[in-house]
């Protein structure tokens, strides 16, 4: 059984569900989360680079998104690759829609393009896809509640799936390792155990992952560093624990991927500190990760 589990607002201004994908997409695809808000005010979140892709299909709504090299821009929908910068997230306070999470392997194959023209940025389906992913945004959204429109998903993204276009088992490989050890695997040590020199390791993770092998270990880095963070563990450890030379070159990664000292993100993300507009209480789009942080509208 796969139960969809809510999260409802008594006075009815927001609603969220969320569902484990279908076994035979895991863990390619890794979540489903649909989402209902009516808040009173505008909701604005800073995004930290994770390392997942992201589609969100919007039935009506629109999302105004600011990226690490982009200008601000209005969405209805939106794919976004993995990023090295954090990215801003604003709306109005209405904002319906459904959001599904993938590794970068996996939406290499789903959606058959080069995954390095999604990187550090948000593009519009229609612009990279064509029509399919409206359609399918229309489709989620003529149905009546969210367990059906999580099946309609389990079933057009294994067709999707399965058509698509094969990832190589060294990338897969070598993904898996840089997430089992936090970025930590020297790069040329990874291309050494898939059995490919540097460079070529380098081509196909642009190609397939959407960033070279020491720009995604970075990513995963600095998540493992918010991890320890966030959990209230002292910077220096920290920065032992995740590889960083010292305290300051902790800090200087941590200021340029999110534009926050670490004690100014663990501040905002505290909500003794920072209390949170009204909304929905959870914070993070990924189980552990530390994807968001709630900011003042």
């Amino acid at each position: 059984m796969r139960p969809v589990r809510y999260q409802v607002c008594p006075e009815g201004t927001w609603e969220t569900a969320s569902r484990r994908p279908h076994p035979r997409l895991r863990p390619g695809v890794i979540c489903y989360r649909g989402h209902r808000l009516a808040l009173p005010a505008p909701r604005r979140r800073l995004e930290t680079p994770v390392g997942a892709v992201t589609l969100v299909l919007g039935f009506g709504s629109r999302l105004r998104i600011t990226g690490p090299v982009a200008p601000p821009d209005w969405f209805d929908s939106c794919l976004a690759g993995l990023h090295t910068a954090a990215s801003l997230g604003e709306h109005d306070g209405r904002l319906h829609g459904v959001e599904v999470l993938f590794t970068p392997w996996e939406a290499f194959r789903i959606f058959a393009v080069p995954l390095h023209e999604l990187a550090d940025r948000a593009v519009r389906p229609r612009d990279l896809l064509g029509r399919r992913l409206d359609d399918l945004a229309g489709a989620l959204a003529a149905l009546p509640g969210w367990a059906p429109r999580f099946a309609l998903l389990d079933s057009v993204l294994a067709r999707w799936s399965a058509g698509g276009p094969a990832c190589a088992p060294q990338v897969v490989r070598a993904w898996d390792e840089l997430c089992r050890t936090h970025g930590r695997l020297p790069i040329a040590r990874l291309a050494a155990d898939v059995g490919w020199s540097t460079r070529q390791l380098e081509n196909r993770f642009r190609e397939q992952i959407g960033l070279r092998p020491k720009a995604a270990a970075r990513v995963l880095r600095l998540q493992h560093a918010l991890r320890l963070l966030t959990a209230h563990r002292p910077p220096a450890q920290v920065a032992a624990a995740c590889g960083y030379y010292d305290q300051a070159h902790l800090g200087g990664e941590i200021k340029a991927m999110t534009g926050r000292t670490p004690l100014e993100f663990v501040a905002q993300r505290d909500p003794a500190t920072t209390p949170s507009p009204p909304g929905p209480p959870s914070l993070d789009r990924l189980a552990g990760a530390v994807t968001s942080v709630i900011l003042p509208s």
